[in-house]
């Protein structure tokens, strides 16, 4: 009969994620991270077949856990700007906030294991932005939500660099969103 999948699969992506934030991706090895973990490297083979699934993995759980995060932030809202506004700052303040934030929006960006990854959450966020755009009455909302969720991961990894949130930069940003063409 085959093991359930938890609590082993957390242990380690838990783990993961603290090796990910000392020693980054480049640094996350299956050797450390079982070692974190306390646990045998062949528990870490019955989970995920390789460091490159073991890494996607990791990195949906970090993405998945942000947009969680999010939806609660905005979910009594109705689609606009203040929806907007409340969906960045919950977006920002969580990077801060969250284990392994440099590795998964950094280090993330140049991993050719995940590339596809960070190109499709990069979709799904935009296409969530596109109802506040258009409230907002942007001519094109697709094309303004691509150029704002990469304003936001720069914004993101600026504080996070920073160390501190950057209010100057964050209503720089909704400013731009906020104010259509006429």
């Amino acid at each position: 009969m085959p093991r359930p999948a938890e609590p082993g699969r957390t242990a380690l992506l838990s783990a993961g994620a603290r090796v990910a934030e000392d020693k980054g991706l480049r640094g996350l090895s299956i050797n450390a991270v079982v070692e974190l973990a306390g646990m045998a490297k062949g528990t870490f083979y019955h989970h995920f077949s390789d460091r490159r699934s073991y890494v996607v993995a990791l990195h949906r759980r970090y993405h998945d856990e942000l947009t969680q995060t999010v939806a609660a932030a905005i979910a009594e809202l109705p689609p606009g700007p203040e929806r907007l506004r409340a969906g960045v700052a919950a977006y920002l303040d969580a990077c801060l906030a969250t284990r392994g934030t440099k590795a998964f929006l950094a280090q993330s960006r140049t991993d050719t294991d995940l590339l596809d990854e960070v190109h499709a959450r990069n979709q799904l966020a935009a296409a969530a932005l596109e109802p506040d755009l258009v409230d907002i009455g942007w001519p094109d909302p697709a094309a303004v939500a691509h150029l704002l969720v990469a304003m936001v991961a720069e914004i993101a990894l600026t504080e996070l660099y920073g160390e501190g949130p950057r209010p100057d930069l964050r209503a720089a940003a909704l400013l731009l969103i906020e104010s259509p063409p006429a």
